[in-house]
């Protein structure tokens, strides 16, 4: 099954009682937005998660500006609020998917594969005149126990390794074999260092390429088609490994997925991703194309 999901597909679905729907609205730089908006309406059943308080740990000198939430910490939450190891999830946002997105990945780390996402987000269901509500369901706990899946990620220094093999063998132009692919989901002027409002240093990863996050979504917000992400990413080898970031390690997240979608198999995560990196002094910072 695609980690997406139509409208018609959950409406069909929506109260299967084996099937957790997920809200994960939220708004950077109004952190009450999210949940102030499931409060008033929301799609029948479900319940909120929130970005920062819930799907990301406290900030510390590194990590990132939303660190991965502790996995244990993550799973008692879950389990808290109904949602257990044969539980099916779909989560829905209304910012293009990438808080979705972000919980998909997180299920997905915690050894949970029955998690999928809405395609267009609440306000796509909505606009449907599909059935939305202000009631809060009642949870019956439940037991979640997380299988943690560490080569979904990858770490500063591994990355810090890629970029520095990347530079050279591009300088040499010379790789006899496929090497690791560094990906910045960021916006195009965000990479070249152009414009940056949310990180203290602007640039992106040497050796980096970029794939805006938002390319691989059609102007409905669902994704595009399995052919269309293959051409969207035909430049890069499928047997080299790939390690995706963004700002903060959320909007890398659906650059995950659409790559998992064209068929790429050896696809990670940099979860601290560039505010993660440039919280080490050491790490240089390129700009422009280089």
């Amino acid at each position: 099954m695609d980690a997406t999901v139509s409208k018609r597909w959950l409406l069909a679905r929506l109260y299967e009682p084996e099937q957790t729907i997920v809200d994960c609205r939220f708004t950077l730089g109004k952190p009450d937005a999210g949940r102030k908006s499931y409060e008033q309406e929301h799609i029948p059943g479900a319940i909120y998660l929130d970005l920062e308080l819930d799907l990301s740990s406290p900030l510390g000198e590194h990590g990132g500006r939303h660190p991965l939430p502790d996995p244990e910490v993550l799973a008692a939450r879950l389990a808290k609020l109904g949602i257990g190891n044969d539980s099916r999830i779909v989560a829905y946002d209304d910012e293009s998917g990438m808080n979705a997105a972000r919980l998909w990945w997180l299920l997905r780390y915690l050894g949970h594969d029955q998690v999928y996402i809405l395609e267009g987000g609440f306000s796509a269901w909505k606009a449907e005149k599909f059935p939305v509500t202000d009631h809060q369901p009642v949870r019956v706990p439940s037991t979640f126990v997380p299988k943690v899946q560490p080569q979904m990620q990858a770490g500063v220094e591994e990355v810090r390794q890629i970029s520095e093999q990347t530079v050279a063998a591009t300088a040499a132009n010379s790789a006899s074999v496929p090497l690791p692919v560094l990906i910045d989901s960021r916006a195009n002027d965000r990479y070249h260092g152009k414009n940056e409002t949310l990180d203290n240093k602007a640039g992106h990863i040497p050796g980096a390429v970029n794939f805006f996050w938002k390319d691989t979504q059609n102007e409905d917000g669902s994704y595009k088609s399995t052919e269309q992400l293959q051409e969207h990413f035909a430049e890069l080898d499928k047997d080299a490994e790939i390690i995706v970031y963004c700002g903060s390690g959320v909007t890398a997240c659906p650059n995950v997925l659409a790559l998992e979608k064209a068929g790429y198999r050896k696809v990670r995560l940099y979860a601290g991703s560039w505010s993660d990196w440039i919280s080490y002094e050491e790490n240089p910072v390129a700009t422009g194309n280089s």
